[in-house]
């Protein structure tokens, strides 16, 4: 009955997180899992926090008892672009804000079985991206109405993990992965496209995937933790209805991802963390292909198409945290991450301008001892700021569009809650 209470609860998310908007600020990847790891920075692989930590790494499972949590960012990004020094229109900047802010919620439960195993289920947005530019950016080419493009990935990541020496564990998650994507005015592109029928306007459009995540966690002394994680790619159909925008057919795998971690504990109460991760955008032809073949004469939608020329990126993630008291704990991070967007190919990202490269985080979780409320009942929060940035076009805006280039801009402000039992 005590594992039923926690996972009854948590099914019962699955229709909030299908209905949410799914945001991100690695990339198009999500900075973190948990509101106590985006509360250090992101940091994950060597720390586990709470039930979302195995969605870094799944042997965190072994070593957070049994709990549930429930958790909801208010996602605020500011989006903008620029075209200038373009023959069919003067400069002209455009503002991708018409939907402010979204709600991102995700959910997790963990309970510790017989002979050192520990079982947990994990439901979260890992990707998207919107804009929703009022003043069509591509207007001057031929476009109609407003622009924009909606994508968003929910997992489902039920896992498994074995503590097979003590402080030693190895886990695996199965990865559930549903996409879902529209976008609307960009009827320019139509006539660029293998497929004219299948680029705007179609509508939202899913596509169902699946993979894997394996990952190692050891804490091989009272103060010093290592841990490594690998998430496959999400293989499966593609977006059948947009099979005109994306290259190959409309296909749009969610990248595979890795990266390790360290947790220092240089003083009683106090842990100090670091990961790298790296995220391979280059391996999704929609994604990592360039733009700039299109110039070659290779459609839109066709296999080895036009893309939005996105590069792997390597992101670093530095958090603290600090028991202050028995109830209470303090927390802040960074994380840097490499520039996904070349210059070159910021005409396309005026649709995906997910160029943030600095964040900063601060955090607090209060646990109850008992009294009024149960024992065990954590109330968590934290804040996310990452800095505006702006890439500048550098021939970006193909001759046969006038010429002339893109800069796109982007920054962020996250506001996230969450409520976990130890039970």
């Amino acid at each position: 009955m005590r594992i039923r209470t926690g996972i009854l609860p948590l099914l019962g998310i699955f229709s909030l997180l299908g209905a949410s908007q799914a945001r991100a600020t690695e990339g198009y990847f999500a900075d973190g899992y948990g509101t106590q790891s985006k509360g250090m920075g992101g940091v994950g692989y060597a720390l586990p926090m709470d039930s979302l930590s195995v969605a870094s790494n799944p042997a965190s499972a072994s070593f957070l008892g049994n709990r549930v949590d429930f958790d909801a960012d208010l996602f605020a990004p500011q989006r903008s672009a620029s075209i200038y020094g373009n023959a069919y229109g003067p400069d002209e900047g455009f503002n991708g804000n018409k939907i402010k802010i979204f709600i991102s919620p995700e959910a997790g439960v963990i309970y510790q079985l017989p002979h050192h195993l520990a079982a947990g289920l994990a439901v979260y947005g890992d990707g998207g991206m919107d804009t929703d530019y009022g003043s069509n950016p591509y207007a001057r080419f031929g476009a109609k109405g407003s622009a924009g493009v909606d994508l968003e990935t929910i997992f489902i990541s039920p896992t498994l993990a074995w503590e097979f020496a003590p402080g030693q564990s190895v886990g695996v998650s199965l990865n559930v992965v549903d996409e879902f994507f529209r976008g609307h005015g960009l009827g320019v592109f139509s006539g660029f496209s293998d497929a004219p029928g299948s680029v705007t306007n179609e509508g939202e459009d899913s596509a169902f995937g699946y993979g894997f995540r394996v990952g190692y966690l050891g804490q091989l002394t009272p103060w010093f933790a290592i841990g490594a994680s690998y998430q496959s790619q999400a293989y499966g159909a593609g977006f059948e209805r947009y099979k005109g925008l994306f290259a190959g057919q409309g296909g749009f795998n969610t990248p595979a991802t890795y990266g390790a971690g360290i947790d220092i504990k240089p003083l009683r109460g106090l842990d100090t963390a670091l990961d790298v991760q790296r995220i391979n955008y280059g391996a999704v032809s929609a994604i990592s292909n360039s733009f700039q073949s299109l110039l070659t004469g290779t459609p839109l939608g066709a296999s080895g198409g036009p893309g939005f020329g996105w590069k792997d990126t390597t992101t670093v993630k530095f958090g603290v945290n600090y028991q202050l008291t028995p109830a209470l704990a303090v927390r802040g991070g960074y994380s840097y991450t490499t520039q996904p967007v070349p210059e070159n190919q910021t005409f396309f990202n005026i649709l995906a301008p997910g160029v943030v490269q600095h964040q900063f985080t601060l955090g607090a979780t209060y646990t109850s001892h008992g009294g009024l409320l149960p024992a065990g009942l954590q109330f968590s929060a934290y804040g996310m700021y990452a800095l505006p940035q702006t890439v500048h076009g550098e021939g970006s805006i193909p001759a046969a569009f006038g010429g002339g280039n893109a800069n796109i801009k982007l920054s962020e402000k996250v506001l996230g809650f969450g409520i976990g039992y130890k039970f």
